[in-house]
């Protein structure tokens, strides 16, 4: 499995938390998620280094989401808490073989078909 696979997403309340998962075969060197909404660009959520499991996170969701992975089950998944209308868009799983510590502008070659994560109001 090359490219990345991602599962969870849902339609949430305002205030509620979801959990979404990306799988992916092991050798990337950085996994990260991206979000897109209607009518805007994509834009980078967080990140995180396979080996050593540095992080990153938009201060848009600093505090209130949490990036990790599993090493045995080679994904990472992404935490999000306190959710808000904001947040709602496709989210997109993507991988990178570039090793920089730079993961929101990281050139991601490996994308996921994205999950839609709704939050009403």
């Amino acid at each position: 499995q090359v490219q990345p696979v991602e599962s969870g997403g849902g339609l949430v309340q305002s205030g509620d938390s979801l959990s979404l998962s990306c799988a992916a075969s092991f050798g990337f060197y950085a996994m990260s998620w991206f979000r897109q909404a209607p009518g805007k660009e994509r834009e980078f959520v967080a990140g995180i280094a396979w080996r050593n499991g540095y992080k990153d996170y938009a201060d848009s969701v600093k505090g209130r989401f949490t990036i990790s992975r599993d090493v045995y089950r080679n994904t990472v998944d992404l935490q999000m808490n306190s959710l808000q209308p904001d947040d709602t868009a496709v989210y997109y799983c993507a991988a990178t073989l570039e090793n920089t510590r730079y993961l929101k502008t990281a050139p991601y070659k490996y994308w996921g078909q994205g999950t839609q994560v709704t939050v009403s109001s």
